[in-house]
């Protein structure tokens, strides 16, 4: 029996017993992880596939340890330039061994979601900014762009407020 599971945006062909690496899990060493997202199983000539994956369908892993993979070396050059870098990486893996594989009948891990917070639920809604009043209007001139202060003239039907500068334009409105 085999199954196709993705595991950290990656997939892979799992059979009991494999160790595999993959990239590192935010899981502790020695614990036990589920993967739910199961693509494929196949149990001798029975092949269940899934659209894009199986509902109940699960497998089930211990996270042996954590390691970093071998490295690679990054060599970019261009040439007559005297353009040379060099940078080497080393991957991040978490080592697991499949535990078993069920073709179904498991639960789907809970979906944790960011909006479901307590602090964002109690959170009251944000009343309407009302308009300044005329005293904070004109303490505020000075915040307003040029075209804020020029559409204020226009209402107040002030003749030539387009060629007029912002320092004109509040002295107007004042």
């Amino acid at each position: 029996m085999y199954a196709i599971v993705e595991i950290a945006g990656q997939q892979f062909k799992v059979e009991k017993d494999q160790k595999v690496f993959v990239n590192r899990l935010q899981t502790e060493e020695g614990k036990k992880v589920d993967f739910d997202n199961v693509l494929l199983v196949s149990d001798g000539d029975n092949i269940t596939v899934g659209a894009p994956a199986i509902d109940g369908a699960q497998v089930s892993a211990k996270v042996l340890k954590h390691l970093k993979g071998d490295k690679v070396i990054v060599f970019k050059k261009k040439r007559r330039k005297g353009y040379r870098v060099k940078n080497g990486h080393r991957q991040a893996l978490t080592e697991i061994v499949i535990e078993g594989i069920a073709a179904s009948g498991a639960k789907k891990a809970p979906v944790k979601t960011a909006s479901a917070s307590p602090a964002t639920e109690k959170q009251e809604p944000k009343a309407k900014v009302e308009a300044p009043k005329k005293e904070e209007a004109t303490q505020d001139l000075s915040k307003l762009t040029v075209a804020e202060l020029r559409e204020l003239a226009k209402a107040k039907e002030i003749t030539g407020y387009s060629s007029m500068k912002k320092a004109e334009l509040i002295a107007a409105l004042s």
